[in-house]
């Protein structure tokens, strides 16, 4: 993997944690942040296409309200409110200043999970950059709990992001970016936590992130709501699509200049072969999910060896509620994810078809949509 191939890239995604956004005390890093935008106009002006992903709005809030605490969802929506006018008009008038555009844009986590939702932002933010803006995305706090929650009210619910890391890889798989730069306060990537061993050692590429790699992530950082775990997880899922990433110290100098003069900062992780298309990405990786399917070993092993379609003979449980069309998850006997899917069946009827073959569904059931529960076009394997 050549440093070339990540600075040659034409659309860039660049994540803004908090913790480089702000000082030592807290408050926002003003010489830090114009270092940013003034970094980042130069790459626009020299034709290349940046999308922004910013942190930030609800630490901003809470020192503009000189609050010692946030606890509590309220408190944290209304430190976004007003913290988020104030992160912006930075951006504005930075940009400004090199006669940029900078366009706001805020989402939830349905923004994704709907699939019209999701099919109007990409449209939305393509014509943004056609027209020559920059914009600067962050999640609705003032609007949502889900992503300002440390776990989500439905115990069985996996949210598609709840993080600005995760968010900043469904922005760059959503716009088919060529590089995500995710900037932290940490270098890299390390063979351990370097808070706790001296030695450890900082990994400068990374070909695929595996159960290996990801055994090396260590907790969030002070302040912020990821962590090395996050990243590494926003790394899978970009590099999946065909995408290339690069995890960097964003307190360092002018990082962005240097890292497209071709600097080695940073640890590069390299796209996969296989390139998921456009929908698959969004099952797999863009919807909320609710329910969920059990399936036999020999289910599992035709899903995943010979791409077949989930017939009712292999399903062996349903869990949760569901409806025709939702996007549901895929477990194996031991309760392990390693599918999703668009179910064709809801789990009404799904529980009535458990074990049975497609010859029986309309005697089951009284109709038949399809042979499978999940036709082989929709399933995502994770």
């Amino acid at each position: 993997m050549k440093r070339e191939d990540f600075i040659n890239a034409k659309r860039i995604v660049i994540k803004l944690g908090t913790n480089v956004l702000r000082n030592d005390e807290g408050y926002v890093s003003l010489p830090r942040i114009y270092t940013f935008i003034e970094d980042i106009a130069n790459l626009v002006h020299s034709g290349k296409e940046v999308i922004i992903v910013t942190s930030g709005a609800v630490g901003l809030g809470k020192k503009r309200l000189n609050l010692d605490d946030t606890s509590g969802t309220a408190v944290k929506q209304a430190c976004a409110a007003i913290g988020q006018g104030k992160l912006m008009s930075i951006y504005e008038n930075g940009f400004d200043t090199y006669g940029l555009i900078a366009a706001q844009i805020l989402l939830t986590e349905d923004d994704f999970s709907v699939r019209e939702r999701y099919l109007s932002l990409r449209t939305t933010l393509n014509k943004v950059i056609e027209l020559g803006a920059i914009p600067v995305i962050n999640q609705n706090d003032t609007v949502t709990t889900l992503d300002i929650l440390p776990r989500c009210p439905e115990d069985d619910m996996q949210v598609c992001f709840v993080d600005n890391d995760k968010l900043s890889a469904l922005v760059a798989s959503e716009l088919d970016a060529d590089l995500l730069i995710i900037l932290s306060d940490i270098d890299g990537l390390y063979n351990d936590n370097p808070k706790n061993n001296p030695n450890a050692v900082l990994l400068k590429s990374v070909e695929e992130v595996n159960d290996d790699v990801m055994s090396m992530a260590c907790g969030a950082s002070e302040g912020g709501r990821g962590g090395m775990e996050t990243k590494l997880k926003a790394a899978r899922l970009v590099t999946r699509f065909g995408g290339k990433v690069l995890i960097a110290n964003g307190k360092q100098p002018y990082v962005i200049k240097r890292i497209f003069e071709g600097e080695d900062l940073g640890t590069m992780f390299s796209p996969q072969k296989g390139n998921l298309p456009d929908k698959k990405r969004w099952i797999g990786y863009a919807t909320n999910i609710i329910g969920k399917i059990i399936v036999n070993d020999g289910a599992k092993q035709a899903l995943i060896e010979q791409e077949k379609s989930l017939l009712p003979i292999g399903v062996v449980g349903v869990k949760n509620s569901f409806k025709k069309g939702d996007v549901i998850s895929i477990l194996d006997e031991n309760n392990n994810e390693f599918a999703r899917g668009i179910v064709n069946y809801d789990s009404e009827s799904c529980k009535k078809l458990i074990g049975r073959h497609s010859d029986n569904i309309i005697d089951i059931l009284g109709f038949k949509n399809y042979d499978a529960i999940i036709t082989r076009d929709n399933i995502t394997i994770l």
